[in-house]
């Protein structure tokens, strides 16, 4: 590892996470090298993916995303932090065996004393048993493995089955402007594919910091749900870069990653639902303060749809249809000044278009500053 004592400061920070995220400028890249050039989008919802790619890549259109879910190139499975993302089939076969562990740990302990003295081997092969000759809903698949496992609990035995098997929901789950319920089958039945047989989790933390960086190990780990990274960082020194923030804590890089001078401008972006840039570190102060975090953050789970002002969240945003019509209004953390609103009309007017297309009166409201 190269040594250096460098600071970097909370914009330093910033700037580089939002170069990597692409959204310092919009990219030219196609919608299936920027998921994976993100390491897959969080996609608890189906549609705020296709809006976190609005916002960063040029020319962006449904069926861009669409399309490669329709074709089998990408899927949505859980896979870090135990939570549902949109990721490349590629990377859904390379990814979940790295996986693995997180998701069995979070499974003992969410669902531990409703699973405890069975065999989760025989679960998990039913599961994938039943799943591979119809794709199922968790709640079907739940009550069909409670009939060969009677007393116990449906949604944890489905669960057991969802951390167990790499279960990808099928079409037309996971298209823009569809319905339905999320039905499952498995990676290796939808892609006719194995899984990868590397399970080491090296190249994983090097795309993270490709993504995420300048980042510390704690930040891998809120990442990515791995654990005991510390000896990963140390196998990789040859291939990073040391740094410090302005706490004194060690932060990783790969040596050529874009770290911009902080005074780089940065235009206003919407961004949805669940954003993995929000939810990607254990110190979050480069993008959004601890207080903002508890108005963003609801205590159900949700994340809600946020807009950055010169690189930081600044507020939230929601669209509100009616017959007709569509307001994206804006709920700002502070008072902003007549350019900046300016600005996010806009900017806001443009994601209207996209996300409310075909709408003939669209508008831009702001709200009360929270």
């Amino acid at each position: 590892m190269t040594e250096h004592t460098d600071v970097l400061g909370r914009r330093d920070l910033n700037r580089a996470l939002l170069a990597r995220q692409l959204l310092l400028e919009r990219s030219p890249m196609s919608a299936s090298r920027a998921v994976e050039h993100l390491v897959g989008m969080q996609a608890q919802a189906p549609d705020p993916p296709y809006v976190g790619l609005w916002t960063r890549l040029a020319g962006f259109r449904v069926e861009d995303l669409s399309r490669l879910v329709s074709d089998r190139e990408a899927v949505r499975l859980v896979l870090m932090r135990g939570t549902l993302h949109l990721v490349t089939a590629r990377d859904c076969l390379r990814l979940r065996p790295v996986l693995r562990g997180p998701l069995e740990r979070q499974l003992a302990g969410a669902f531990g004393k409703h699973l405890t003295g069975l065999d989760l081997a025989e679960v998990a092969a039913l599961g994938r048993e039943l799943v591979e000759k119809e794709p199922l809903t968790l709640g079907v698949l739940g009550a069909r493995l409670a009939e060969r496992f009677p007393g116990r609990d449906p949604f944890a035995l489905a669960n057991a089955v969802r951390n167990l098997e790499p279960l990808v929901q099928v079409p037309p789950r996971g298209l823009w402007g569809e319905s339905g319920q999320a039905v499952h089958t498995t990676a290796e039945a939808w892609l006719g594919r194995p899984l990868d047989e590397d399970d080491t989790p090296d190249d994983i933390v090097l795309r993270y910091l490709a993504a995420f960086g300048p980042a510390s190990v704690k930040d891998m780990q809120t990442w990515s749900g791995l654990t005991r990274l510390t000896a990963v960082v140390r196998r990789l020194a040859p291939r990073l870069r040391a740094f410090r923030d302005e706490n004194g804590v060690p932060l990783y890089d790969l040596p050529d990653a874009p770290r911009p001078d902080p005074g780089t401008p940065a235009p206003v972006r919407y961004l949805p639902d669940f954003d993995n840039i929000l939810l990607s570190h254990a110190d979050r102060s480069r993008i959004l303060t601890e207080e903002q975090r508890r108005r963003v953050f609801t205590r159900n789970g949700l994340i809600r749809p946020t807009f950055l002002v010169d690189g930081f969240v600044h507020g939230m945003w929601r669209i509100e249809r009616g017959r007709g019509s569509a307001a994206l209004v804006l709920s700002p953390f502070s008072p902003l000044t007549r350019k900046v609103r300016a600005e996010l009309v806009d900017e806001g007017m443009r994601l209207l278009d996209f996300a409310a297309a075909g709408c003939p009166a669209p508008e831009v409201r702001f709200a009360d500053v929270e």
